[in-house]
């Protein structure tokens, strides 16, 4: 049904433009933006309708206290649907195994009776949760960072890869794609990896950072696991926790500057008051881009967000191809990271984040507005990004203070004052992911989210079903 609608999309637009050959320019013009007008009005002047049909417990979670957690992967998604089928990615820590890798990855499946583990590793090699992605026929990915060091080597070697599952046949037996990378890169435990699919190409893209130089090497892959290209991204400093997307040829990385506090005085200040040596900041958000993968390497990174003066935090939620290929970021920021600088050295400034929306045409900033002003008594945190098979794109969002609880906000088509549509979760979640269309899941009317609600032992699911009503 959906491939039909955008085969409708196409004839449409082929009987305006030929309608307008060999007419003036004029016409030409006016045809073209009364059609652009209309198809835009019949899009998507919408409100929608929220249903809570599942919120449920899925796994109890130890923390393996190796930095890492569930979510930790955030750029990524470890939920996905495969038509009927949900599938989660699970991270078990394992008793006694000795960190930094600690953990190992179990795939659950949610069917009549619950949840049932089909697929999980025979050891515990993994310091980080381990993302999916999937393409059609039932193809599940899922990209691990196997450590090939003896148990309780810290930041010692690893290999990436995927597993490729297929659900309906012998899930248990996946098939090992192992990518052929840029050089010789030196990969370790932290991986800060991207990871996406385009449905449209049948082919995957695989992010990982090296160890060594903090360049983010990249292989794409064609779905049988051949490689068909790779290269590198470098940074202007290094950046980490990346959104990655694929969208026919064109490739897409956003990552937020992850570095130990460059100015000498303010670090000094916090080691005096907190006695901790750990302190890397989240200050500059960079995106990268390439139109075409298959011939061109990624463009220079341009700056999206930048609090380094006033010693800010940014961090990056997500990313969102738009059909025209612009690259939609929300990102929330604020002035300064803690009170403790703030009122050392900043005393006028805020600490509570607020909400941006950044569009990104052609390798340049081309649109940003504020979505939430972050105030004390509501305070905008953990955004993700959810298209309708309409076209219509909301945030799914947490939004803390004074009445915490998840919300939706159309930010596609841009809606001018768009209200926060409640989501009426007995226990709302706090931080979690979806089950993205970067990682090739399909625009859908149902929204599959699994994350906290509110403790970090246990994660949960949540089913939510939208009706999009036309407004009068």
């Amino acid at each position: 049904m959906e491939d039909e609608k955008a085969d409708l999309r196409h004839r449409n637009v082929n009987v305006c433009e030929r309608a307008a050959i060999g007419r003036p320019f004029l016409f030409t013009a006016f045809a073209l933006l009364l059609y652009t007008k209309t198809i835009l009005a019949q899009q998507r002047e919408v409100t929608p309708g929220v249903e809570v049909r599942v919120e449920e417990e899925v796994y109890d979670f130890v923390s393996p206290e190796n930095g890492s957690g569930p979510l930790w992967s955030y750029g990524c998604t470890v939920i996905a649907r495969s038509g009927v089928d949900v599938v989660v990615s699970q991270m078990e820590t394992g008793v006694d195994v000795p960190k930094l890798c600690n953990t190992r990855w179990r795939l659950l499946r949610r069917g009549k009776d619950g949840w049932d583990c089909f697929a999980e590793a025979a050891g515990y090699r993994q310091r980080e949760p381990c993302p999916l992605a999937i393409l059609p026929g039932g193809r599940v990915y899922l990209n691990v960072n196997d450590s090939t060091q003896p148990p309780g080597t810290m930041y010692g070697a690893c290999e990436p890869h995927m597993l490729q599952f297929t659900l309906g046949s012998d899930p248990g037996s996946p098939v090992k794609i192992v990518p052929e990378w840029a050089g010789i890169p030196s990969f370790s435990d932290h991986s800060y990896r991207g990871f996406a699919t385009d449905p449209n190409t049948d082919q995957l893209l695989m992010f990982n950072i090296d160890n060594k130089t903090s360049v983010q090497h990249w292989c794409l892959l064609a779905a049988d696991g051949k490689t068909v290209r790779n290269g590198t991204v470098t940074f202007p400093i290094r950046a980490c926790y990346p959104q990655v997307a694929l969208k026919r040829g064109a490739a897409h990385i956003l990552a937020v500057g992850d570095i130990y506090e460059p100015v000498e005085e303010w670090r000094e200040f916090k080691f005096q008051q907190t006695k901790r040596k750990w302190d890397y900041v989240f200050r500059i958000l960079y995106y990268a881009w390439t139109p075409n993968i298959h011939g061109q390497d990624f463009n220079t990174p341009i700056e999206i967000a930048n609090v380094d003066e006033t010693a800010g935090h940014i961090t990056n939620h997500d990313l969102w191809i738009a059909p025209d290929g612009a690259a939609y970021i929300v990102y929330s920021q604020r002035d300064v990271q803690s009170a403790l600088m703030r009122d050392r050295f900043f005393p006028d400034k805020s600490t509570i984040d607020s909400l941006y929306l950044a569009v990104v045409k052609d390798g340049a900033v081309a649109d940003r507005r504020m979505l939430m002003d972050g105030k004390d008594g509501r305070q905008p945190d953990c955004a993700r990004f959810h298209e309708t098979p309409a076209g219509t794109v909301y945030l799914v969002m947490y939004v803390g203070g004074n009445e915490p609880g998840n919300v939706l906000m159309q930010v596609y088509p841009p809606k001018k004052d768009a209200e926060l549509v409640p989501i009426p979760f007995e226990k709302p979640f706090t931080s979690f992911c979806l089950t993205s269309e970067r990682a090739g899941n399909r625009p859908s009317m149902i929204v599959d989210i699994l994350g906290n609600r509110g403790r970090g032992d246990k994660l949960s699911y949540g089913q939510v079903a939208l009706k999009e009503e036309p407004i009068r």
